[in-house]
């Protein structure tokens, strides 16, 4: 099955604006927010953002839990070209995809569960060193922007 070129991207941050970074396994020194695309089309964004933080770093934000009022969407959008090596996960001549970015703010010292088949290693920066630590120029902007979301 192949992947839907729609996506969320999750800014997952404390109060005091230290931002989490992930690891991907299979992109060594790749670090990056939550990301992640829709299950389906009925998939809704908020959906998505909620199931993709619980996959990847085990942090329960969904309706009814006490972190469910720390996320947000941002209203924004990026549209950009997929990375060569991802080409294969989407359909044969899909590649533009388009992430939606939210933020989760959470309190200082959140517990990190991640899932080993998708990430190696997790650290908190503050928000301007973790805009520098991002591979990706989309999720680095997101994290630049940080400080007027999360006022």
């Amino acid at each position: 099955m192949f992947k839907i070129p729609e996506s969320v991207l999750v800014v997952i941050h404390t109060p005091q604006l230290d931002v989490l970074l992930i690891n991907r396994a299979d992109a060594p020194d790749f670090w990056q927010s939550v990301t992640g695309s829709k299950d389906s089309a009925e998939e809704s964004l908020e959906e998505t953002a909620v199931r993709e933080v619980f996959e990847e770093t085990g942090i329960d934000c969904r309706p009814g839990t006490p972190l469910h009022a720390g996320l947000s969407d941002w209203g924004l959008e990026n549209v950009y070209d997929i990375y060569p090596r991802w080409l294969h996960r989407y359909a044969p001549g899909v590649t533009r995809n388009t992430e939606h970015v939210f933020g989760l703010r959470v309190p200082a010292a959140t517990p990190v569960t991640l899932n080993p088949r998708e990430h190696t290693g997790y650290r908190w920066l503050p928000w301007r060193e973790a805009a520098d630590a991002c591979f990706s120029p989309s999720n680095a902007e997101a994290i630049l922007l940080l400080p007027q979301f999360a006022a």
